[in-house]
């Protein structure tokens, strides 16, 4: 018997490292498979193009972004870091601008002189926790603002004007736990309301009884994740809704009969990370996709290929190449939409499993 447990073990062992050998050799394959893929990645020319944004106050872009200002911010400030140029970024200058944006009602607005919105608060917090500046915000004033909109139902005002939509109660809950004060709500409330706006396709809409669409459903199962409130989901139908976006171009649309959008890459991808099936859809497609969708001359990825780009595709594009796992990006949380590092000195718990 001690001759044949030893035979056993000696047996497993000799499988374990074979098997080990083969996960190594494996490995070795893809991430050169990966690199070979990200030579065609023009990170210089996007860093380039994001730091240049601020420079180009005669173009017609420059002016049509003005009242979302504090979300391009937010937008280009993440793309730099997951690249890891962060530091390239005028901190000092974008902290300032940020503070000029917030209202005695502790909210943040778009842009200077602007009315504030649920919105562009979450951007600001989002920004001043890149930075790490989180120490600046008077983080009692900004929660009471966000728990202020909050309504009998559970669902979120985006401001006084009283405007509801999911994007809201995944941007108040997203808020509040990134200032610790998720307390200053009703989340039983907030969850419920989010789980009504649920489909018979697994999806969920802007309100109740609205039609799917990725961006919803990613502000949703994120919001859940937040609200500690998963279980509301059927991970499996909406799983198979969510890979069925993927087209033969390898890009994602946003809902059926739709056209392929970069933007869609992180709506999806967000929501599949968290529900642990981003294997679901063809991650070399998709990255192919996302790099074909770069302005080889000035830097910048569009919508879809030959299109113009802008600051919002060029960070959801480069999400999305992070949540795929492909070296050189760091990581991305997809719940928070934040880099992994950033919620660590935030000292907040992943909610979701690592792909």
């Amino acid at each position: 018997k001690i001759c044949g447990l030893g035979l056993m073990e000696s047996q497993t062992t000799e499988k374990k490292a074979t098997t080990s050998g083969k996960d190594d050799k494996k490995d070795k394959k893809k991430m050169e498979e990966d690199m070979k893929l990200l030579k065609g990645f023009n990170r210089s020319q996007h860093v380039d193009f994001i730091i240049g944004l601020d420079k180009k106050t005669d173009t017609f872009e420059y002016h049509v972004m003005e009242h979302l200002r504090m979300s391009g911010i937010y937008w280009g400030a993440t793309c730099m870091d997951l690249m890891g140029k962060l530091d390239k970024m005028d901190k000092k200058s974008i902290i300032k601008f940020v503070f000029a944006c917030e209202h005695s009602s502790g909210g943040f607005s778009g842009n200077i002189g602007h009315d504030p919105h649920l919105l562009y608060t979450l951007s600001a917090v989002q920004i001043l926790a890149i930075f790490g500046e989180m120490d600046k915000l008077d983080k009692e004033k900004v929660a009471d603002y966000v728990a202020g909109l909050q309504q009998k139902d559970g669902s979120f005002f985006g401001d006084k004007w009283g405007e509801i939509d999911t994007r809201f109660s995944y941007c108040a809950l997203n808020c509040l736990r990134l200032l610790g004060k998720l307390n200053k709500i009703d989340v039983k409330k907030a969850t419920a309301f989010v789980a009504k706006c649920r489909n018979f396709d697994g999806g969920f809409g802007a309100v109740p009884g609205a039609e799917s669409h990725s961006g919803q459903i990613f502000c949703c199962v994120a919001a859940l994740a937040i609200g500690g409130a998963l279980n509301e989901i059927d991970a499996n139908l909406l799983g198979w809704w969510l890979c069925e976006r993927q087209l033969p171009c390898g890009g994602l649309n946003g809902r059926p009969e739709k056209r392929e959008d970069v933007c869609y890459s992180w709506w999806v991808l967000s929501a599949l990370s968290i529900l642990d099936k981003i294997p679901w859809i063809q991650r070399e497609k998709l990255a192919k996709f996302i790099i074909g969708c770069q302005d080889s001359k000035d830097g910048g990825i569009s919508d879809r290929p030959g299109n113009m780009p802008d600051v919002f595709h060029t960070f959801f594009g480069v999400a999305a190449l992070s949540l795929l796992g492909y070296p050189t990006f760091k990581k991305i949380d997809p719940v928070f939409a934040l880099p992994e590092h950033t919620m660590k000195e935030l000292k907040i718990e992943k909610l979701y499993p690592e792909y």
